[in-house]
């Protein structure tokens, strides 16, 4: 594991219990970080979320996250040692609903071809 891996990893986990110990703000219950990308240099990081629920709390807790940022960065700054304090960018990770809609396609078409074996 390389050293960006490292950071990415540490900056996953403290972003993560951040917002389990840190933050008391309801609408980051059911945020969950999925993966933190840190450029190179140091100065920029990506940091992917999903969240449970529906579209409503997607909004809410990508507002509140974009307003955590700075805060976010801080703590950073304070927890991991580093050159540089990667200024934040928080990104919604479509991955999982994108699992879902197709595990609920497969079922669905699964379903179809037993019906149509009653059928005949």
């Amino acid at each position: 594991m390389g050293r960006i891996d490292r950071i990415n990893e540490q900056m996953k986990r403290e972003i993560s219990q951040m917002l389990l110990r840190d933050f008391q703000d309801p609408r980051l219950e059911f945020v969950s970080i999925t993966s933190v990308n840190v450029s190179r240099d140091l100065r920029h990081a990506k940091v992917q979320f999903s969240v449970f629920g529906n579209k409503e709390q997607l909004h809410l807790a990508e507002e509140a996250l974009n307003r955590a940022k700075g805060l976010v960065r801080k703590l950073i700054g304070q927890r991991i040692r580093m050159r540089y304090t990667p200024e934040i960018e928080f990104i919604y990770d479509e991955s999982l609903e994108y699992s879902a809609r197709i595990e609920e396609t497969l079922e669905r078409i699964k379903n179809e071809q037993f019906e149509d074996q009653e059928d005949s």
